[in-house]
């Protein structure tokens, strides 16, 4: 995507008035600039970790306790909650658990 220098709006592709070549064109205002070579950038995106889209350790901080097994420690009836939209907007929203005990991470069914 190329803007243009002096208005700042998106430049089109289109046909030059005065010459056969296809150049970028501004819709605002007469700027003009012919493409003499092609032209192309790749940005490579890296993903996001887990930890960085569900919130990380702070995340856990002040959340509420509830009563449910740990379905690994089997120690500790006590667990933290908390709850994502992780869906669309017209899902339930889905809840976490964290064990007191173990620290065991498990999302409801």
């Amino acid at each position: 995507m190329l803007f243009c220098p002096y208005c700042a709006n998106n430049l089109t592709i289109g046909d030059g008035d005065d010459t056969p070549d296809k150049c970028w064109i501004c819709p605002t205002c007469p700027y003009k600039w012919i493409i003499t070579q092609q032209i192309s950038m790749r940005t490579h995106l890296s993903r996001k970790q887990v930890d960085d889209v569900l919130g990380g350790d702070e995340a856990w901080a002040n959340v509420d306790q509830t009563d449910i097994d740990c379905p690994k420690c089997d120690d500790s009836r006590r667990a933290y909650f908390r709850q994502l939209q992780i869906r669309s907007a017209d899902e339930p929203m889905t809840t976490f658990y964290k064990c007191v005990g173990c620290s065991w991470q498990w999302r409801e069914n």
